[in-house]
Parts: C-alpha cells; sequence; structure tokens
C-alpha cells in the first residue's frame, strides 16, 4: 500500500508542480509569469502577474509537498484551492472534458489530494519520518474546508469581466 501511495503522491504532485513551472518560468511550454498574467488578466484577476506568481507558486509548492508527503493535509487543501479556481474560470466552459477545454484534469487533480488528505501520506513519506499527522477524518475534512475557503477567497477577488463574442 505505501508503494502505491508513494507513486499516487509523486505522479499528481510532480505532474502540478511542472504547472506552477509553466507559470513561473515558462519552462515545459508554459507561458511564463508574463504570459500567464495576460491571461488571467482576461478571466478578472487583476493584476494579471500577481496572480500568474501566486498560481505557478501554489502549484509548484503544494505539488512538491505532495509528492514529499510533506505537510499532506495542508498540500492537499492547496491543491484543492487551485483545482477549484481553475476549474470555476477558466474551464467550466469547456463542459467536463479536457478534450473540449473542460475541468476534467482539474476534478481528478483535486480528487486525488483530497484522498491522500483523508487516506494519509504513507509510510514512505515526510510527514512518516517526521511524525507529522499526514491523515484521517480530520485532515481530510480540514483540508475540504481549507481549500473551499482559499478557493472562494481567490474567486471573490477577481473582477467582472464583459462578455467577449
Amino acid at each position: 500500500m505505501d508503494l502505491g501511495l508513494l507513486l499516487l503522491r509523486m505522479v499528481i504532485g510532480l505532474t502540478l508542480a511542472a504547472h506552477g513551472v509553466q507559470k513561473l518560468f515558462g519552462w515545459f511550454g508554459g507561458h511564463g509569469l508574463d504570459g500567464t498574467g495576460a491571461l488571467l488578466e482576461q478571466m478578472g484577476f487583476v493584476p494579471g502577474r500577481r496572480h500568474a506568481f501566486m498560481a505557478g507558486f501554489l502549484e509548484a509548492a503544494a505539488g512538491l509537498l505532495l509528492a514529499a508527503g510533506l505537510l499532506t493535509p495542508l498540500a492537499s487543501a492547496l491543491i484543492l484551492a487551485v483545482m477549484v479556481v481553475a476549474a470555476m474560470t477558466a474551464h467550466s466552459r469547456g463542459g467536463f472534458f479536457l478534450t473540449s477545454g473542460g475541468y476534467e484534469y482539474n476534478v481528478v487533480i483535486a480528487a486525488t489530494a483530497i484522498s491522500v488528505a483523508f487516506t494519509g501520506a504513507g509510510a514512505w513519506s515526510l510527514d512518516a519520518l517526521l511524525g507529522l499527522p499526514s491523515g484521517g477524518p480530520l485532515p481530510g475534512l480540514a483540508a475540504i474546508v481549507v481549500g473551499a475557503i482559499g478557493s472562494a477567497g481567490s474567486l471573490l477577488t477577481r473582477q467582472h469581466v464583459e462578455a467577449r463574442s
């Protein structure tokens, strides 16, 4: 079971971290802070560059924390917050499936992170090495609450954008 959790954490965490460095540095075909910031401004996140930094930093940091199994409930909460915002802003018009620009990826990443907050990071994690709590009903529920508050806070700062044809 611990090997399975390690594999799951590594794949999901490092994938999300890669998305973060796309935003931060333009690596892996990303747009960097300026390009991502311009896209975010079109969605009402002003100033866009600051929001791009925060989104990229949170994706990279939370992804690395999840991969390492360190502060797992916090990592899960941050991932949930970022994925809810992305799903509701960048991907909601595309429906569910990613092939039409939908929020499928966001749901899978968020659900996986929250599942790990409930199950724990496993014996092969920094949480286990350091004796930190990494999962259970309370950490799982706390991750959901903190993630929901974080996403709501971000969405409430968004400015109204006029519909474009």
